[in-house]
């Protein structure tokens, strides 16, 4: 089987490609092209009619959201919105009979203060990022699929594994520093994916019957930021250190650092505080087995492979 991974160059593209091509001939289409992750060959945007037939494409290529907010509302509609057009228009032409459209939750809801997220949740996203990614979906849900093709719209909670440079990574430097968190007022839950599990269920749907539609991915269990922290302390072999800083003080200096553009901001905090609870009761129906990591041990295993990257 072959298939296409758009954005394979990327975190998550890095880590299916190494996954994948065990069992599979793996092709890209991205930015760049370093031959890497057992990929067989890396096309440009513009070279769309050299790819080879293949059977299945999963689009991950897309405009992350941009917490220090340097990019223009339409580089995210041109982007996540465009390539997902074009690629899909692509998909539904070719011989390929799955196509996989890598979403986020954010296209739902930018916060989930009370509850937990459902697929049956009205979207109402408020950012250019969620936004552009949810005209993608309603573009992909408009057109017409020829008979013997499915679709997949993913909305996946905040992906983290090796390579991963997002938060996780951040707060992981924090507490190797020994430097006190300050946030351990803010109690809160959210939900992640490990990259173990993101696998899994890529794997599954390529290989079973399963019914095209929207489907949230996220680990079983949400944890608390407080959680996350002690088991990054735990890793490292140091005791936790939080602090109950007061939470109207802390929100005064995150918005000093939106004045003065610092790393910790208003969106900083938001990110490392909120309640982001995600259900993937759907997925799990529809899969008919269970996911094979913990939410605790994925993130261990995130952890570890953090402890293992020279420049941390």
């Amino acid at each position: 089987m072959n298939i296409l991974i758009t954005g394979v160059h990327g975190f998550v593209g890095r880590n299916l490609a190494t996954a994948l091509n065990k069992q599979y001939t793996i092709y890209g289409l991205d930015i760049v092209s370093p031959s890497t992750n057992g990929i067989v060959k890396t096309f440009g945007w513009n070279e769309f009619e050299q790819i080879p037939p293949v059977d299945l494409i999963i689009h991950l290529a897309g405009k992350a959201h941009d917490t220090k907010s340097h990019f223009l509302a339409q580089t995210y509609f041109d982007v996540n919105t465009g390539l997902t057009k074009r690629i899909y228009d692509y998909f539904l032409l070719s011989s390929a009979k799955k196509f996989f459209f890598f979403s986020s939750v954010k296209a739902v809801a930018d916060s989930v203060q009370n509850g937990i997220l459902t697929e049956d949740v009205p979207p109402d996203p408020h950012t250019p990022y969620g936004k552009s990614k949810l005209e993608a979906e309603w573009y992909i849900l408009s057109r017409p699929i020829p008979e013997g093709k499915k679709f997949y719209i993913l909305r996946p909670c905040m992906i983290h594994g090796h390579g991963h440079k997002g938060n996780l990574n951040l707060l992981y430097k924090f507490i190797k520093m020994e430097i006190p968190y300050p946030l351990g007022a803010f109690e809160n839950k959210r939900s992640f994916t490990s990259i173990e599990n993101l696998i899994f269920i890529l794997e599954q749907i390529i290989k079973r019957d399963i019914a095209s539609g929207i489907y949230q991915i996220a680990d079983n269990e949400a944890l608390s930021t407080n959680e996350v922290i002690k088991q990054i302390a735990m890793a490292l072999g140091k005791k936790e250190r939080i602090w109950k800083v007061n939470q109207r003080l802390i929100k005064q200096m995150a918005k000093l650092g939106d004045l003065l553009h610092l790393p910790f901001n208003s969106e900083r905090l938001k990110k490392l505080t909120e309640n982001y609870v995600v259900s993937n009761k759907k997925l799990i129906e529809a899969l008919g087995t269970p996911l094979p990591v913990s939410s605790r041990e994925g993130l261990l295993h995130t952890l570890r492979s953090f402890s293992k990257t020279p420049h941390l």
